[in-house]
Order: structure tokens, then C-alpha cells, then sequence
């Protein structure tokens, strides 16, 4: 069941954005063609804008970005924040939908924790994918082995 957002909706929602994403994480409903698929129970589910699924609401009470979430984030988000930045070496693969391997972490936003929703990047600042961090942000820049984000969604070009 697909409808248009209410605005009880939305500032329900926004709330569990601004505690995930702090609030610079509002611009992901910031459009006023928000559509909500909504489960069997009612609960919400997904949250499209025109340009693709921005997030899901999981069972836990937190997000789970889709690319066009991660996009706006990376436009709205100050670097480093929510950020894992890969080099040249890394690029094809993340942006076809590979996991990250902490060996090609160049960068990384301090406060990452795992399991945190992140925004992996290009060295020179282009949105390659969206993913779930699986280490922490001191981890992905001293481990040789062993992956740092399980990928959701490459950004193909």
C-alpha cells in the first residue's frame, strides 16, 4: 500500500532522522512528493521521493538509506560526517554494488560506529554507494583485512 506522506508522518519520521543523522539529515524529506508503502500492520516501510526509495524504516526504529537517501545526504551532510572515502583502486567495484575491504579505507568520519549507515565515497568526493558500516571508524584505518561496509546500493554511473 503506497500513499502520499502525511505530515504526522513526516514529523515522526524526521525525528528518527534527526537522531541517526543529526539535523542536517532533515533535507532526506525535504520534498513535498514523499510517497510511504506502508506494512500489513500499517507501520511505515519505505519512504520514496521521485528519484528513488530515500530510506526504509526497519524493525529496529532506524534507517536503512537507499542511493537516493545517500544522495541527498551527501549533499546535505558536512564532510567527513557519515562518510567512508576509498580511492581509485576501489571505485568500479563499490560502484557496482562490492563491499568496501577495510585495506582500501582512506578516510573515514571518526564517530562511525558499526552497523551505522554510511555514505562510501571517491576520493574526490563523488557518492559511490550507501551501506552498513561493519567496523569502527579506527578499525577500517588500522585493519589490513576484513570488511569495512557491507554495500546496499552502488551508484553505477
Amino acid at each position: 500500500m503506497t500513499e502520499a506522506a502525511s505530515e504526522m508522518d513526516l514529523d515522526t519520521l524526521a525525528r528518527v532522522v534527526t537522531y541517526q543523522f543529526g539535523p542536517d539529515g532533515a533535507a532526506l524529506f525535504d520534498d513535498p512528493d514523499l510517497e510511504i508503502t506502508r506494512s500489513t500492520s500499517g507501520r511505515p516501510r519505505q519512504i520514496i521521493a521521485p528519484d528513488g526509495r530515500l530510506v526504509t524504516y526497519s524493525t529496529t526504529g532506524r534507517f536503512t538509506l537507499g542511493l537516493a537517501g545517500g544522495r541527498r545526504l551527501h549533499e546535505s551532510l558536512p564532510h567527513p560526517d557519515y562518510r567512508i572515502v576509498v580511492g581509485d583502486e576501489s571505485e568500479p567495484f563499490v560502484r557496482d554494488g562490492k563491499n568496501v575491504f577495510a585495506k582500501f579505507v582512506r578516510e573515514v568520519d571518526p564517530n562511525v560506529r558499526p552497523g551505522d549507515e554510511v555514505l562510501v565515497t571517491h576520493h574526490r568526493g563523488d557518492l559511490l554507494a550507501v551501506g552498513r558500516a561493519e567496523l569502527p571508524a579506527g578499525d577500517m584505518l588500522d585493519f589490513e583485512t576484513g570488511m569495512a561496509v557491507a554495500v546496499r546500493d552502488g551508484a553505477e554511473d
